[in-house]
């Protein structure tokens, strides 16, 4: 972050200092106590859970050199009217501040994250990066990401999520991007917006918020997507499978369901041999390597990067060799059509090894009305693969996609702990996948099939 004092950014996001409003703030703000570090300003948030004042001298224990507060306390801080709001117009104003500073925003209904990561692998390489931890990807993460930034940073990714129509439109107000990403748009939250359509207009606000000199960069994997290019007036790039797509893939090879081809940009071609699991990962890389053309990194760059990039996110096709059963651990969060492009890997895996696919799969979240059908959607992909054991775990909606005389056998299973009863079927050479919502805690179940399994081994060594 660039050095403010509590009177400066108190100026900044209208409040009033306490305490000494000469301290300086020199690090992010952090609204975990325990993340704090000299420099540091602590948000005081307030929420249905926790109240952020009462971390407020374990902050300080941790070195924090500054408070946000909606009301005052022992201490140094600036006292607003709401955290939220403030921390948002402190970002805009830092993001003024760094004119020469690229910022790339990245939304879509899957593949934010591995975006994000894939692209920061390469950019990090060539100057100084900051990009969205993890998945934090709202209201209050794409502020704090933005303030990471200093006169060093030359770029600046975000992950741009939404729950709401007008959410993504607000962090573009604040965030100015240069260059704007929409990789698909598919079935994730349509509880939450109630049609694909809706999705779309809210995907398309990144769009809509580019200036003329701005970039777009497009997915051509959907009609949504593709369609958005009417609302920007500058330069768009598309990167797909069509042929005509100014970013593609050909030759496209899968080597132990890792995706190996030639990238075609309009600099030229190069080979990549991705690290990371699963075909669906190509048009992630797509995106990654049409945002670094924009940016006029040379295509051999870009296609080292792919190359050499792993995964810095966790839970997300992580894979586990456990004395000859091999677990995907794909447990971070699932929509349809992650579910299905993760049950194409396991199908490929399985086959390279010879064992039988086993797909233990749990609830999906937030798809409204066509929640049951969805499930069953992937079911019947699991069935067309010719997929060996589904196991559903405390849902029974995906048991409509599985035809009566299936060869996938359909095992329902209550909980997590049912669930592990079945390791005692799984046999040396198998393949395991785990996935579901993220607010299953899936990554438990992944963990317990790999103990389970162990102790299996060691009984059978006896």
């Amino acid at each position: 972050m660039i050095a403010l004092t509590l009177e400066q950014i108190a100026t900044i996001v209208g409040g009033k200092t306490f305490g000494n409003s000469a301290q300086v703030i020199t690090a992010p703000p952090v609204f975990d106590s325990r993340d704090a570090v000299k420099g540091s300003l602590f948000l005081a948030l307030v929420g249905e859970k926790s109240d952020g004042h009462e971390f407020i001298s374990d902050a300080q224990s941790h070195g924090a050199s500054g408070f946000m507060t909606t009301r005052e306390v022992n201490g140094d801080g600036v006292l607003v009217a709401d955290v939220l709001l403030a921390v948002k117009a402190l970002a805009a104003y830092v993001r003024r501040q760094l004119p020469d500073l690229k910022v790339i925003a990245i939304t879509g209904s899957s593949g934010k994250t591995t975006t994000k990561d894939l692209l920061a692998s390469i950019l990090s390489s060539r100057a100084e990066c900051v990009s969205t931890k993890a998945s934090f990807n709202n209201e209050l993460g794409a502020p704090i990401t933005l303030l990471e930034c200093t006169t060093e940073t030359k770029y600046c990714i975000l992950e741009m999520g939404a729950r709401h129509q007008g959410d993504i439109a607000a962090l573009c107000e604040m965030a100015q991007p240069d260059i704007g990403v929409v990789l698909r748009v598919g079935t994730a939250h349509l509880g939450e917006f109630g049609s694909v359509e809706k999705i779309a207009q809210t995907k398309s606000e990144l769009i809509q918020a580019l200036s003329p000199d701005a970039i777009a960069v497009l997915g051509t994997y959907d009609r949504f997507t593709k369609a958005m290019n009417s609302l920007h007036t500058g330069r768009v790039i598309y990167f797909g499978q069509d042929s005509h797509d100014d970013v593609r893939a050909a030759d496209i090879e899968m080597r132990e369901a890792r995706a190996h081809f030639d990238l075609v940009t309009p600099a030229g071609r190069d080979a990549v041999g991705m690290r990371l699991i699963g075909a669906h990962q190509i048009s992630n890389a797509l995106a990654a390597a049409a945002v670094c053309t924009a940016l006029e990194i040379p295509i051999e760059v870009i296609a080292s990067g792919l190359s050499t990039a792993d995964l810095a996110s966790k839970w997300r096709m992580q894979i586990n060799e456990v004395e000859d059963l091999l677990i995907i651990n794909d447990s971070y969060n699932a929509n349809p059509e992650s579910m299905k492009a993760a049950l194409d890997s396991l199908v490929l895996f399985a086959q390279e090894r010879g064992g039988a696919s086993w797909a233990f799969l749990g609830q999906m979240h937030e798809l409204g009305s066509q929640s049951d059908a969805l499930h069953a959607s992937v079911a019947a992909h699991a069935h067309e693969l010719g997929i060996d054991h589904l196991v559903s775990i405390g849902t029974r909606a995906f048991a409509e996609g599985i035809p009566a005389q299936s060869s996938t056998t359909l095992h329902y299973c209550q909980d997590i702990a049912q669930a592990l009863s079945l390791v005692s079927h799984c046999a040396p050479g198998d393949v395991v996948l785990v996935k579901a919502s993220r607010s299953e805690h899936f990554e438990t179940l992944s963990q317990g099939l790999e103990d389970s399994w162990k102790e299996l081994r060691r009984e059978d060594k006896k």
